[in-house]
């Protein structure tokens, strides 16, 4: 996740094509596949396509999170082992992992739908997987 566009463009290559399509999706529900640049340890990046999945959030305490890291902040859907079902509730969180989570940030419950993840890394935009974001609001 990062703070805003120009951070992003740090961890991926981006087209002005690309960049018209990210503009109109962030911030918000939209997640995108680029091209990753060398700032991107191997080890976070798709091992051989060398893509990253990058978003802006809209979330006001992701922002604020970000703000005061000043840095990208790798995440993912908390979906435990043998579940179907993302956590998104920091009180069962805590009850479930506390001895194994540094922090847990209580911001309320985070939407269940997963964002949308578009792929930019080809010659035309993918919709991979539609969630809360309308491909339509990126003219797809």
């Amino acid at each position: 996740m990062c703070r805003d566009l120009s951070e992003l463009a740090d961890y991926a290559r981006v087209d002005n094509r690309q960049f018209r399509m990210l503009k109109s999706g962030t911030p918000g529900p939209f997640t995108f596949i680029l091209h990753a640049t060398k700032e991107v340890p191997r080890r976070v990046s798709h091992p051989s396509r060398r893509t990253i999945g990058l978003r802006v959030p809209d979330h006001k305490v992701l922002q604020a999170l970000l703000d005061e890291l000043g840095q990208p902040l790798l995440a993912t859907t908390l979906i435990p082992p043998g579940e179907g079902e993302p956590l998104n509730d920091s009180g069962e969180i805590r009850v479930r992992f506390e001895k194994q989570l540094q922090a847990i940030v209580c911001a309320g419950a985070c939407p269940r739908e997963p964002t949308t993840v578009v792929d930019l890394s080809e010659d035309e935009p993918v919709v991979v997987r539609e969630g809360r974001g309308d491909p339509a609001q990126l003219g797809l």
